[in-house]
């Protein structure tokens, strides 16, 4: 329970706060988020299920609210706070902005770190290894990269060592050559005691506070918290949390080769053919048994790549993907795939213990970078190969017989004609319970849209909270007077959205709802509708700025400037530029919004999780689509007015909000924006 001491420290630190913020505006939201997240996280409902559901809208000032009702229990407390969020723009505002002003003026003595996985650092001996032997690594595209003046940023401080901080992005396969893999990049090594990554990780051990994304904390999760603390010792804060069942299905999915992995297997055996002739006697066994592995692996998947090729044709005759319906595999894949699950696990851990035995004697073996550079990049690549069958033979080996937990499907690889085999958890649930919420001593989970159709139970369902009775929920509206600054007009239109007609007739009422010397933001619902709108309204003398004709932050840019003349500025953006665009002021005064964002069941993981609610006797229309529709409604609204003093118009031009049984649904769980509905 909260002493009276903390609650009254908690009160004297939010005195401070509010007194340091210039132009600060009460707001009775915060003070009831914070109230309500330190009665969750000290036990006041509920002594062992500390679990909130909180939907903060947005101006809230949630970030602040949770540091307060978290930050001061935990230390009393004596435990670590972890800070999970969706992305990465998120996370550099809490390390760069929110957790330093708080820890300057809460006065409270705590370290606070960011945490990355290992595959967002370099490794500074391999970035000097790329500059002292380029022939070894080049290639005719990139044989000009300056390396040298990446270890001057480094020695300087103007790079941190992160993929995050370069001043210009790397390609992916230039990233790949210098990224601190645990082969190349070894902390028992003295050249790599100084490599970012292992100075990151020495960071830790002081840090009271840690913050993450979904991936990094579902990865540290499942390997037992090699990183970050345990869950009995952490209150977790899970922002951005409507993302996290959605980051838990994509980090428990699996996908790996059926086809064509001869090469890489006859290629171990070559890799051991060099390791025999450098590694010490003791490590012969090691190499023999993992040459045998690698054997045993390609016959097992051999009879795979037979039965692929011969359903090739029935499968991509007309696409590139092919779903199994109930996740029923061809019986002879089925078959094979608990074997090929332990064979793939037996080569790996013998990869890895010959892995150890290469960093042990790294010092001695004096290998020339000319030997040692591709052979350690040859293990790395076979270690990635051999997981990625482990992952997939592992789904694919859990029986789905009455109750279908999975999405399986298959997928062309063009260009190389190969086939990948993919499998995807429907559910993610029940992990999430057993890995999370089953041990953690606190979990805080919010963001400004938790609830679907003001409903926060499609959320529990995902997150595996239904039968926990400690939950609890609760919404927080912004303080934003929504009546008096914005106003959702929805215009007449002769079509609707499923009419082949809709696009053109977008093309020609458009033009009434762009003002001149205004910011204009068009959201669509697809590529090829947004492009097709584009073309006419030039045609017709616009000037626009199209998603995918720059990258994000170009185009964010040309519409600043715009603004910043009082010129007219019109973005055409799809689904991701509805949700974490920031255009405060006068950069957004005008939302259009041309079609509900309703995703087309076309993905296999759709499609699966459709059939299983069918196959429930469920409607997957009502129970899957509508409510994932209306959060994203609600997401892409709330670009308009992202500060008290904003203000300006919506648009949706989609007349099923009013024709439709499920459209007043919808409607009432928008911001309570004036309303004009034209007839």
């Amino acid at each position: 329970m909260l002493s009276d001491q903390l609650k009254s420290q908690i009160r004297a630190i939010h005195s401070r706060i509010k007194d340091s913020l210039p132009n600060y505006q009460p707001r009775a939201g915060q003070n009831q988020l914070v109230a309500e997240i330190a009665k969750i996280v000290s036990g006041s409902y509920h002594r062992h299920e500390r679990i909130g559901l909180i939907e903060a809208g947005t101006g809230t000032g949630k970030s602040l609210a949770y540091m307060l009702g978290v930050i001061p229990f935990a230390l009393a407390q004596k435990k670590k706070v972890v800070i999970a969020t969706a992305t990465v723009a998120l996370q550099e505002q809490l390390v760069n902005k929110d957790l330093p002003f708080f820890q300057q003026h809460s006065k409270l003595l705590f370290e606070f770190s960011l945490v990355k996985g290992r595959q967002r650092y370099a490794c500074i001996e391999r970035v000097r290894q790329q500059q002292k032997h380029p022939e070894l690594f080049a290639t005719a595209a990139d044989a000009t990269f300056n390396w040298q003046k990446l270890l001057d940023n480094w020695q300087q401080r103007q790079w941190l060592g992160d993929r995050d901080t370069l001043a210009q992005p790397l390609t992916e396969t230039l990233w790949q050559r210098i990224v601190a893999d645990p082969l190349h990049c070894a902390k028992a090594d003295r050249r790599h005691a100084h490599c970012p990554f292992h100075l990151a990780r020495a960071e830790i051990e002081h840090a009271d506070v840690l913050v993450v994304n979904h991936a990094l904390l579902l990865a540290d999760l499942s390997s037992g918290n090699s990183i970050l603390p345990a869950p009995q010792d952490t209150l977790y804060i899970i922002d951005e949390a409507h993302h996290l069942p959605d980051s838990a299905r994509e980090f428990f999915a699996a996908q790996a080769q059926l086809t064509d992995n001869s090469p890489w297997l006859e290629k171990a055996t070559k890799t051991v053919q060099q390791l025999i002739t450098i590694l010490p006697a003791t490590a012969m066994k090691e190499l023999l048994r993992f040459d045998d592995s690698c054997n045993e692996l390609n016959s097992l998947l051999k009879p795979v790549e037979r039965c692929v090729e011969e359903f090739k044709p029935r499968w991509f005759s007309d696409k590139t993907e092919c779903r199994f319906s109930d996740a029923a595999l061809p019986k002879l894949i089925q078959q094979q795939a608990e074997q090929l699950a332990q064979a793939s696990q037996k080569a790996l851990n013998q990869l890895e213990k010959i892995q150890q035995q290469l960093q042990e004697h790294s010092n001695d073996l004096k290998l020339p970078p000319k030997q040692s550079m591709p052979l350690l990049q040859e293990l790395s690549y076979l270690y990635q190969k051999l997981e990625q069958q482990q992952a997939l033979w592992q789904l694919y080996s859990l029986p789905q017989d009455k109750s279908v937990q999975q999405a399986r499907w298959v997928a062309l690889h063009n260009p190389g004609q190969y086939v990948i085999g993919h499998a995807c958890p429907l559910g993610v649930g029940a992990k999430l319970e057993q890995l999370l919420f089953n041990d953690a001593f606190a979990v805080v989970l919010c963001s400004a849209t938790l609830t679907a159709l003001n409903s926060f139970q499609y959320i529990k369902y995902d997150l595996g909270l239904s039968q926990f009775d400690g939950v609890q929920t609760l919404q927080v509206a912004s303080p934003f007077a929504y009546a008096e600054k914005g106003q959702i007009l929805l215009p007449k239109m002769q079509t609707e959205p499923t009419d082949k007609a809709f696009t053109d007739e977008l093309a020609t009422i458009l033009p009434q709802y762009l003002p001149d010397n205004q910011a204009s933001l068009v959201l669509f619902a697809s590529y090829w509708q947004m492009q097709q709108v584009a073309e006419q309204l030039r045609s017709k003398g616009f000037s626009l700025l199209v998603q995918g004709e720059a990258s994000r932050q170009a185009l964010l840019q040309l519409h600043s400037d715009n603004c910043q003349h009082n010129r007219t500025s019109i973005l055409f953006g799809t689904q991701s530029f509805s949700e974490g665009l920031d255009l405060p002021g006068k950069l957004l005064t005008n939302l259009v919004i041309t079609k509900l964002p309703f995703a087309v069941p076309t993905s296999p993981l759709e499609e699966a999780l459709a059939e299983a609610i069918s196959k429930k006797g469920g409607n997957a229309f009502v129970q899957l689509t509508i409510p994932a529709t209306a959060k994203k409604l609600v997401q892409a609204c709330g670009r308009l007015l992202r500060q008290e003093q904003d203000e300006g118009r919506i648009v949706i031009l989609d007349r099923r909000l009013v024709s439709k049984t499920y459209g007043s649904a919808m409607l009432n769980a928008l911001p309570p924006f004036r309303r004009q509905i034209d007839y």
